[in-house]
């Protein structure tokens, strides 16, 4: 995304070799800015930012327990746990959102 290759001069890491083309350097999933002379032009984005949800949709939860479990036990496995509606899982994995 544009915005994981916003920053400062000081803050870039090498992502190419010398003399790379931007469009090799896109391809390789890195950011390219030619309008710095002195520090790299082909460099690393910045990591994505994600956080982990646990789904409100209950018919989108993907069973991370067994039956019967309680909700340490869930918790414990580092999963959601809502003991309603009946019929879908009541310990769940979380879902990643990037912020």
């Amino acid at each position: 995304a544009r915005c994981q290759c916003k920053l400062a001069s000081r803050e870039r890491k090498n992502c190419g070799y010398p003399g790379i083309s931007e469009v090799e350097c896109r391809k390789a999933g890195c950011c390219f800015n030619a309008s710095v002379p002195g520090v790299p032009w082909c460099f690393a984005p910045k990591a994505k930012k994600v956080r982990k949800v646990c789904p409100n949709e209950p018919h989108a939860r993907i069973n991370c327990g067994f039956p019967g479990i309680t909700a340490k036990e869930c918790e414990r496995k580092g999963c959601c746990f809502r003991a309603h509606p009946a019929g879908v899982p009541w310990c769940f994995y979380h879902r990643m959102v990037e912020e």
